[in-house]
């Protein structure tokens, strides 16, 4: 059984262990996942109700973050949005269903909080799996005006983002300096930094992904 609630305070150490061990090595040699998620409790656009935490056979299993993120539109309209991430499941429990259950969760709180649509950077393979589509089908662009495929995007309710085309800004915080997150993951026990993973092969060709957008 999985369940899932919002973080406490004494849980904040072991979810950023849970995204250190889901992250490491995977996209980059090492990680920054950790350290993103120690300082984005204290970013402006944090959203606390839906920084969750997973629990599977009675373990914290699964974490999840979210920021407030928006579309600058080319109606000349802002239109706020979610940005998801980081979200995380330990190795040994990836597969067993947390990250979809993390996902519908946060779908149902968001649009309870009244927000439109759900933005992330992530592996089409896995999110189109989970009612994400790519952006560009909204005509929605990264923040250099670009259509990446990495970019996905969720509506809340029907018809969220039929208008919603755009250059979608997520928070500064993601832009994390590596040299902080190095430092940082000192207060962890040492693991093998490992490059060149299939992970990481993959992820470098996904964000070379990009095509420019024309009107």
């Amino acid at each position: 059984m999985i369940r899932i609630a919002r973080e406490t305070e004494a849980e904040r150490l072991a979810v950023e262990n849970v995204m250190r061990e889901a992250f490491w090595n995977h996209y980059t040699p090492a990680c920054t996942e950790h350290y993103l998620v120690h300082v984005m409790r204290n970013c402006a656009a944090f959203v606390p109700e839906l920084s969750l935490a997973a629990y599977a056979d009675g373990r914290l299993a699964g974490a999840s973050m979210c920021l407030k993120s928006y579309i600058d539109g080319d109606d000349g309209a802002r239109r706020e949005t979610l940005s998801l991430g980081p979200i995380g499941v330990l190795p040994e429990y990836q597969r067993s269903g947390i990250g979809a259950a993390l996902i519908g969760y946060i779908v149902e709180v968001a649009r309870g909080m009244g927000f439109r649509a759900i933005l992330l950077c992530g592996d089409p393979d896995y999110y189109t799996r989970r009612g994400f589509v790519p952006a560009e089908k909204f005509r929605i662009r990264n923040a250099e005006n670009m259509y990446a495929d990495a970019l996905h995007a969720r509506e809340l309710y029907d018809g969220a983002l039929t208008d919603a085309a755009g250059i979608y800004f997520e928070d500064e915080i993601y832009n994390i300096d590596e040299r902080l997150a190095a430092e940082y993951d000192k207060n962890f026990p040492p693991k093998e930094i490992v490059l060149g993973t299939p992970t990481q092969k993959k992820f470098e060709m996904m964000v070379k992904r990009v095509r420019p957008y024309r009107v």
